[in-house]
């Protein structure tokens, strides 16, 4: 409905974008219940959460019209890409939490039904972020294509651009800690997993409140971090 009202794309802002996000998320909640039911409500929550965010008046709903350098096919292609991979790198967040949470109630005995779900889960996580990586990456390339034809060059270290390649490197060094000893558990993969998105949430939020760039047409007035965020965070360290 916003797609036909305005013309464009329905992800062309940040209120836009969180309803897509959240949109994805439970598509692919829904793909990945077939082998584990926890997925699709895990995916439930997140969308829930970001829908919450998105009708907290942090973020304007009004359907405007596009700015000159959003006036291209690339909207459509680039900034759909980056803005579905964050979907599953959300879903496997959330997973790694689970993961961390059964970590409590799991017993020595590495044979019980908690050992197993943590391993199960663990696995989907792997394709999970596996599929973001890719999907951020490749939409990063389109990116710099996207951005030679606007600004005439493929690379400027916007504040988005760096923080979408600091974002690539968390989450590749995610993927990569089944290579390092140390590293090489279930729990560490999953800390991890659980930990890296705050990388998305500065390449969305952050960016566009607090730092200033090229990208910052999809942000709104500077707001102050609601104070949810230190009792989430207060939360997660205690888990």
């Amino acid at each position: 409905m916003r797609s036909y009202i305005s013309g464009n794309e329905p992800w062309s802002n940040g209120y836009e974008a969180l309803v897509f996000i959240a949109w994805i998320m439970v598509g692919l909640g829904v793909i990945f219940a077939r082998w584990n039911k926890v997925i699709l409500a895990a995916a439930a929550m997140l969308a829930f959460f970001l829908l919450f965010v998105s009708e907290m008046n942090l973020l304007d709903p009004e359907i405007t019209t596009l700015q000159p350098v959003l006036k291209s096919y690339w909207l459509m292609i680039h900034v759909a890409i980056i803005t579905s991979s964050y979907a599953p790198l959300g879903i496997a967040s959330i997973l790694g939490l689970v993961n961390l949470i059964l970590y409590i109630f799991r017993k020595r005995d590495a044979q019980n039904n908690v050992s197993h779900a943590i391993r199960e889960i663990t696995y989907i996580n792997e394709v999970l972020i596996t599929i973001g990586v890719v999907m951020l990456t490749i939409g990063t390339f389109l990116g710099g294509i996207w951005a030679n034809e606007s600004w005439g060059r493929y690379w400027g270290w916007d504040p988005k651009e760096t923080w979408t390649l600091v974002t690539i490197i968390v989450y590749s060094f995610t993927l990569h800690t089944a290579l390092i000893p140390k590293l090489k558990t279930i729990f560490s993969f999953n800390f991890l997993a659980t930990i890296s998105f705050g990388a998305i949430l500065m390449t969305y939020f952050g960016v566009n409140y607090f730092l200033s760039g090229l990208h910052s047409y999809a942000a709104g007035d500077p707001i102050d971090i609601p104070v949810f965020v230190y009792y989430s965070l207060a939360v997660l360290f205690v888990i």
